[in-house]
């Protein structure tokens, strides 16, 4: 890898074992954010599994238009993604992807992790990992889906803004040495790969199985909080549409499909 520990393409190229994602991958010192980047290739044609990666985000975001703060270290990177879904399935590619990352830092770092519904991973119940995944329409139709991936490798997380640290932790901080980000991207992108084709072949239920054995926070009493709403229950599951399925204090349950979920 390089001295400086930058992404290099010849490096990435040389580890990557995929046959689709990381073909065709643009790297970038600086951009405002990987997803916009990807979303503009693939609006002008941009092939299946061509991957934006970048050293800083100026404009990272994450759900519902929230600052993802992306200095130097991290890992920012989007997926462009071609499936034949309805749109109303594309919630499951962002579960896919957990279920891909979270195994790829464990493979990479022999290091425990655990999702958080929506689209968080967690170490020691501190955020690692976000997933970003947004779908374009053309005429009604789902065209592609941009899947944006921020992994917390180096950065110091004391460093952040607005205590975003505290409830945060770095790679580098849970295994206590450097991560080599290069190989890191590669293994990423090869256990998406393997979840994508899973997907695709219709076995979504073995990707939700294992999601739900790395998810702690089912069987717990929680809090969910999205823009009109605060909702408190148990955490029963999530289902096949990707909604969390929840018991409240009344016995009834209901089904909600955006939010944030605090235990």
């Amino acid at each position: 890898m390089t001295t400086r520990e930058e992404l290099g393409l010849n490096e990435l190229r040389a580890c990557l074992k995929t046959a689709l994602l990381g073909q065709e991958i643009h790297r970038f010192e600086e951009v405002g954010s990987t997803n916009e980047v990807a979303k503009r290739l693939a609006s002008q044609g941009g092939k299946e599994g061509c991957v934006v990666v970048a050293e800083r985000q100026r404009l990272g975001r994450g759900r519902l238009g929230r600052r993802w703060y992306s200095p130097e270290g991290g890992l920012w990177f989007s997926v462009i993604l071609r499936p034949e879904i309805r749109v109303s399935d594309t919630s499951k590619l962002t579960l896919m992807a957990a279920v891909a990352i979270a195994n790829a830092i464990r493979g990479a770092l022999g290091t425990m992790v655990e999702v958080k519904w929506p689209n968080d991973i967690l170490i020691r119940g501190r955020k690692v990992c976000g997933i970003l995944a947004e779908a374009v329409l053309k005429g009604g139709d789902l065209d592609f889906v941009v899947l944006g991936v921020g992994i917390n490798a180096n950065i110091d997380m004391a460093e952040l803004p607005g205590g975003v640290g505290e409830s945060a932790i770095a790679l580098r901080e849970a295994c206590g040495r450097e991560v080599d980000r290069s190989e890191l991207l590669c293994r990423c992108l090869e256990r998406l790969e393997t979840y994508y084709r899973m997907l695709k072949e219709g076995k979504f239920s073995l990707i939700l199985k294992e999601w739900r054995g790395l998810a702690s926070f089912l069987g717990e009493e929680v809090e969910v909080s999205s823009l009109d709403e605060r909702l408190r229950g148990k955490a029963i599951d999530v289902d096949e549409d990707g909604a969390l399925v929840l018991e409240l204090t009344d016995g009834t349950r209901c089904r909600v499909f955006s939010g944030d979920v605090q235990v």
